[in-house]
């Protein structure tokens, strides 16, 4: 069976992360993604620690399953380049500051002009437009505007920024999905369209229950540590060797927890007897309950909880998650061959369909103008032509 996206030409104009981790996911999916590096250096992330035997780990995390064209932004033959392969494609997929691609005539107007089939996607800082459509974005940036950090850490700490730079990792996901998206009007209708969003409006999106509590009863919430908004015991607790998540969500959960515990007293205890009295107490209960937990072993209490019906897991370092059996079974880190280190090791695409089953790392992230040759020649430049822009140093192998 044939991969998703297996028929889709994708011309990457993107660099750092929002947009080389959308088209990543286009290509995990099968389409051809052309990644378009800028010389003479290439993409920023190929220079940001650390590295493995002087490659970036970054550049290697967010790149794999495409192909590599190197060109000279700063030639107009290079720009004439762009716009020549932007003419038959399918999608093209830029993060320039709002007003770059058109200043370079590589914007959307121009190329759908020319195209009138063409995908045109972007991924901004703020939003094309309104007071900040100018203002360069970076995820912590996006993090602090939207709100997020507001609601990260605990209440006698600052704001914190997320371990995951989610508003970067999240506009690129929006945007394949919509990318994805306006490929299937496009049968319909036989024409693309603009596809955008930015990393605030990502966030801002992803607000949730927080984001609602405000808009519908006007509360401003706050930091509560690894507790749970609404429920408790719901959230992390002490064990003999580290942290776990309980999760007793339901009052059948609750009485479970405390039998696990040996604690039966404290089901009908009255400061505890119902969730909003347990939130109440909440510093209280959080004690007596580590006093339990801190006799075991975070493994074993989890074991004991699953077994009783009351979901809980271990809090994991990253050496812990890449050994654990569950990961392991569901095949998320995958191996490829890479050709200046050799086999490496790469994150695998999380979904699983019945077209995309099997191996979701299939090459590696490439070197800077690896394909230039290979692209430039299925574009229809001869030889000839492809040598004299080589030697002339707008096209970069």
């Amino acid at each position: 069976m044939s991969l998703p996206l297996q028929s889709i030409r994708v011309l990457d104009l993107t660099r750092a992360l929002a947009g080389p981790f959308c088209t990543m996911c286009l290509a995990d999916f099968g389409a051809d993604v052309i990644k378009v590096e800028s010389l003479p250096k290439g993409d920023m992330t190929r220079a940001w620690a650390p590295f493995d035997r002087g490659i970036a780990a970054y550049y290697l995390s967010i790149n794999r399953n495409k192909r590599d064209l190197a060109v000279n932004f700063r030639d107009p033959r290079g720009l004439e380049l762009l716009r020549r392969l932007a003419g038959d494609v399918d999608v093209v997929v830029e993060n320039f500051k709002p007003g770059r691609a058109d200043e370079m005539g590589l914007g959307c107007d121009e190329l759908r002009t020319a195209n009138p089939r063409l995908i045109y996607a972007s991924i901004t800082g703020f939003g094309r437009d309104g007071p900040y459509g100018e203002w360069p974005g970076f995820d912590q940036i996006a993090q602090g505007m939207s709100g997020v950090m507001s609601l990260t850490g605990y209440p006698d700490g600052d704001p914190t920024r997320a371990g995951v730079p989610f508003g970067d990792v999240g506009a690129g996901m929006w945007t394949a999905m919509g990318i994805c998206a306006a490929v299937i009007q496009r049968h319909e209708t036989g024409v693309g369209q603009r596809v955008e969003t930015s990393l605030l409006a990502t966030l801002v999106g992803m607000l949730c229950i927080q984001g609602q509590r405000y808009l519908s009863v006007g509360e401003v919430a706050g930091r509560i540590g690894n507790n749970h908004m609404v429920t408790y015991p719901y959230g992390t607790v002490e064990a003999s060797d580290g942290q776990l998540n309980i999760a007793a969500a339901t009052p059948k959960m609750w009485v479970k927890l405390c039998r696990v515990l040996d604690l039966e007293e404290l089901i009908d205890h009255p400061d505890y007897i119902d969730n909003e009295h347990r939130m109440t107490n909440r510093d209280a209960l959080r004690e007596r309950l580590n006093q339990r937990f801190r006799t075991d072993s975070a493994t074993a209490w989890t074991a004991r909880l699953i077994d009783a019906g009351v979901p809980a897991g271990p809090v994991y370092a990253m050496d812990e998650v890449f050994a654990d059996p569950q990961v392991i079974h569901q095949n998320m880190v995958e191996e490829v061959d890479h050709p200046e280190l050799g086999r490496i090791k790469q994150l695998a695409n999380p979904l699983r369909m019945d077209s995309f089953k099997g191996r979701t790392v299939r090459t590696p992230p490439p070197g800077l103008g690896e394909h230039s040759r290979d692209v430039l020649a299925e574009f229809g430049y001869a030889a000839a032509e492809i040598d004299g822009l080589i030697e002339a140093g707008v096209v970069g192998e």
